[in-house]
């Protein structure tokens, strides 16, 4: 894994992250590693591979028909 220093950031800034962090259950170094890995997202190829094994692991389960749940819900 990679480490990555960034310097002179405004107090405030790390207040603000340290009070996001708290509220998520995480601990800073946890939240800013959640900020930055969701600010690169996939390439086109890795998000088909992440498809591809969340379609694998759920091959074969049976599922419920969404749009009949839907209705139930609609006329409750």
């Amino acid at each position: 894994m990679a480490e990555v220093l960034i310097r002179d950031l405004e107090r405030a800034t790390v207040e603000k992250l340290k009070r996001r962090a708290r509220k998520n259950h995480r601990s800073l170094q946890a939240e800013l590693k959640q900020i930055l890995e969701g600010a690169a997202p996939l390439s086109l190829k890795e998000f088909r591979v992440a498809v591809d094994t969340i379609r694998a692991s759920l091959k074969g389960r049976r599922h419920a028909d969404s749009v009949r749940l839907l209705r139930e819900d609609r006329e409750r």
